[in-house]
């Protein structure tokens, strides 16, 4: 992956999970980061620090609302002009609501559909001139397991990821002929800091040991009935955004222990 080195990276939604773990593992491979996202000012701060100093990139932090066309727009225009290019965009920023279509609350499904989707739109719409000009880049869309099967009671967020889906089919066949690609890649269920929280709540309303959420419950319709790594995404998130995946154009990766397999 050395092609990688001197490169510059905008993900959303880096603050924490998946997302922080895409921008240490970028800046690992000589990336220059942009983060964004939101969270305390003093903790990001020193995740930025952190990433400069451990892996000798250069990282800035940008705290763009994704609910927000315009702020969207100020990212990728502060990240060109603060690296003087835009070679990766991870479109990775999303929050999810679990509840019955019926009951589904008005302002929850706007806010799902504008973070998880319409927020790539406007990145991808800004990014692109910037790669087309270059004559280069790599879009990769965060789409999840579910936007390739569904699950109850996450009408907003399956409608959204799936979405996502169509939205990296579109775009690649625009940007073909310019040396830029955009894949997804749709992870099963990762342990992120969100995920533990709703593992405890789980447990505690169910009655049962963590473990037994995890597996039963968790990681029931996963076959391999484990966890996805933050080390297992980083490996294909590399080779998307390499010289080697330069062959991968409007793709869906789904990293998902056979879930999809089912």
């Amino acid at each position: 992956m050395e092609d990688l080195k001197g490169k510059t990276a905008v993900i959303t939604g880096s603050t924490s999970g998946i997302g922080l773990h895409f921008a240490q593992g970028l800046a690992s491979k000589g990336v220059n980061v942009m983060l964004n996202g939101f969270g305390d000012a003093d903790e990001i701060e020193k995740e930025r620090a952190g990433i400069e100093e451990k892996f000798g990139v250069k990282a800035a932090y940008n705290g763009a609302d994704m609910t927000k066309p315009a702020e969207i727009a100020d990212l990728i225009k502060e990240t060109k002009s603060t690296f003087g290019s835009l070679d990766i965009l991870v479109n990775n920023a999303g929050i999810q609501k679990v509840s019955p279509i019926e009951e589904f609350p008005d302002d929850k499904w706007d806010a799902i559909i504008a973070i998880n989707l319409s927020s790539s739109f406007h990145t991808i719409k800004h990014a692109v001139p910037i790669m087309k000009e270059q004559g280069s880049g790599r879009i990769i869309n965060l789409a999840s397991v579910h936007g390739l099967v569904a699950s109850p009671f996450k009408s907003a967020y399956v409608a959204a990821k799936h979405g996502v889906i169509g939205l990296t089919k579109t775009v690649a066949l625009e940007v073909a002929e310019h040396g830029i690609t955009c894949n997804a890649i749709c992870p099963g269920y990762v342990e992120t800091p969100l995920v533990q929280n709703q593992i405890a709540d789980t447990a505690k309303a169910r009655g049962m040991t963590e473990e037994e959420v995890k597996k039963n419950v968790m990681l029931e319709a996963q076959p391999s009935k484990e966890f996805i790594t933050y080390s297992q995404l980083n490996g294909l998130l590399f080779y998307l955004c390499s010289e080697a995946g330069s062959g991968a154009n409007g793709a869906s990766f789904n990293i998902d222990g056979g879930w999809v397999a089912k």
